[in-house]
C-alpha cells in the first residue's frame, strides 16, 4: 500500500483494490453538523397518510399549468401545525444550564439532493414564516433552491468546504449556540423527503426539535369508514428531541399534521395574516386543536403570538413523571 500526506493510497488484494482517501471537502458541511447535533436524543414516530386530497389538488393544479412537490404540502401543513404547538417548534441549547427557545414562527429547513464537484451530497435551505406563506410562495421558494447553482443557493455550506475541520467546526457549533440565531441557520423543523424513489419510510434527524421524514406514495389498503379501499398513501415519520418535548405532544403534532394533510384545504389563505395568532405561554388556548387544514385556531382572547421567550428547561421533572406513567413518553 502507497500513503500520502493525505492519507491516500490503493492497497491491491485478493479482492482487487482497496482505495483510501480523504473525506471529500464537499461533504465536510455534513461531518460539522453531525458533530453539532451529536447532544440529540431522537425518538421516532411514523404514520400512514391517505394523501388523496392532496393529489387531487395537485392534479387540479396541473390543468391550470401550476407544479407543485409534496414537499410542500407538508412544509404548509406543518408549518401551520407546529405554531399551534409551541412547546414542539422550539429548540434547546446548553449542558449545564439548558435554556429553550420557543418560536412564534415556523421556519422549515429543507434538504436538497445536489451535486458540488462532482460530489452528490445534501445542501440545505431554510424556508420562513411559513404558517403565513399560501402554497404558491412555498413552492416557489423551494424552486428557487433547487434552480440556483450551489455557490449562489448555498453560500455557507461551499464556505464550509475551504475551512480546516476543526475551524469549520467549533464556527458552526458557535453559530448554533444562540437560540436567537436558530431558527434563521436551522429552521424551527426540518422535512427531508426520499419519495421519489422505492422507500417506504425514511427515519432522519434533521438538527431540529420536531424532523419529518417523508417515503414514497403508493397504493395501499385504507379502512374507509366500514371498508377496504385502495388509496395513495404516504408513510409519514417524525424525529423528536425528547429533551424538549415528551411523545404525547409529539404524536399530537404527527397526528394533527395527518389530519392537516388528509382534510387539504388552502381557503385559510385568504386570511394568512392572522394564520400565526394564538398563545404560546402554554395556557388552555394553545391546546386548542387546528383546523382540518392544519391552520391553527385564533385564541379565544385574540392575543396575539408573544415574541419568542427563553425558559429553564424542567426535562427532569418531566422525566421523573415519564417513569412512573411509560404511556406519556
Amino acid at each position: 500500500m502507497t500513503t500520502t500526506g493525505t492519507e491516500t493510497g490503493t492497497e491491491t488484494g485478493t479482492d482487487g483494490s482497496v482505495t483510501v482517501a480523504a473525506l471529500p471537502r464537499q461533504r465536510r458541511h455534513t461531518l460539522h453538523f453531525l458533530a453539532g447535533v451529536r447532544q440529540f436524543a431522537p425518538v421516532f414516530l411514523d404514520t400512514e397518510v391517505d394523501m388523496t386530497e392532496v393529489l387531487a389538488h395537485r392534479d387540479r393544479a396541473r390543468e391550470d399549468g401550476v407544479r407543485y412537490s409534496v414537499v410542500s404540502y407538508v412544509l404548509y401543513g406543518a408549518a401551520r401545525v407546529l405554531v399551534a404547538h409551541p412547546e414542539a417548534n422550539a429548540a434547546i441549547s446548553g449542558r449545564l444550564r439548558p435554556r429553550i427557545a420557543r418560536y412564534p414562527s415556523a421556519a422549515g429547513k429543507v434538504a436538497f439532493d445536489r451535486t458540488v464537484d462532482g460530489h452528490r451530497v445534501v445542501l440545505t435551505a431554510v424556508l420562513p414564516a411559513l404558517e403565513r406563506a399560501p402554497l404558491e410562495q412555498i413552492q416557489r421558494g423551494l424552486e428557487r433552491y433547487r434552480d440556483a447553482e450551489p455557490a449562489d443557493g448555498f453560500p455557507g455550506a461551499l464556505a464550509m468546504h475551504r475551512l480546516p475541520v476543526p475551524l469549520g467546526r467549533t464556527l458552526l457549533r458557535g453559530a448554533l449556540r444562540s437560540l436567537r440565531r436558530r431558527p434563521a441557520l436551522m429552521g424551527t423543523f426540518a422535512v427531508s423527503s426520499l419519495g421519489h424513489r422505492p422507500v417506504d419510510g425514511f427515519y432522519s434527524v434533521g438538527g431540529t426539535t420536531i424532523t419529518l421524514g417523508l417515503g414514497r406514495i403508493a397504493p395501499r389498503p385504507v379502512v374507509v369508514g366500514d371498508q377496504v379501499a385502495i388509496r395513495p398513501a404516504m408513510r409519514l415519520s417524525l424525529a423528536f428531541d425528547h429533551r424538549v418535548v415528551d411523545g404525547a405532544e409529539a404524536a399530537d403534532v404527527l397526528g394533527d399534521l395527518k389530519d392537516a394533510l388528509e382534510h387539504f384545504d388552502t381557503s385559510a389563505d385568504a386570511t394568512a395574516g392572522a394564520l400565526a395568532a394564538g398563545s404560546t405561554d402554554g395556557s388552555t388556548d394553545a391546546a386548542r386543536p387546528p383546523a382540518a387544514n392544519g391552520t391553527p385556531r385564533p385564541s379565544a382572547n385574540g392575543r396575539p403570538p408573544k415574541p419568542l421567550t427563553l425558559v429553564p428547561d424542567q426535562r427532569d421533572d418531566r422525566d421523573e413523571r415519564d417513569d412512573r406513567n411509560p404511556e406519556g413518553s
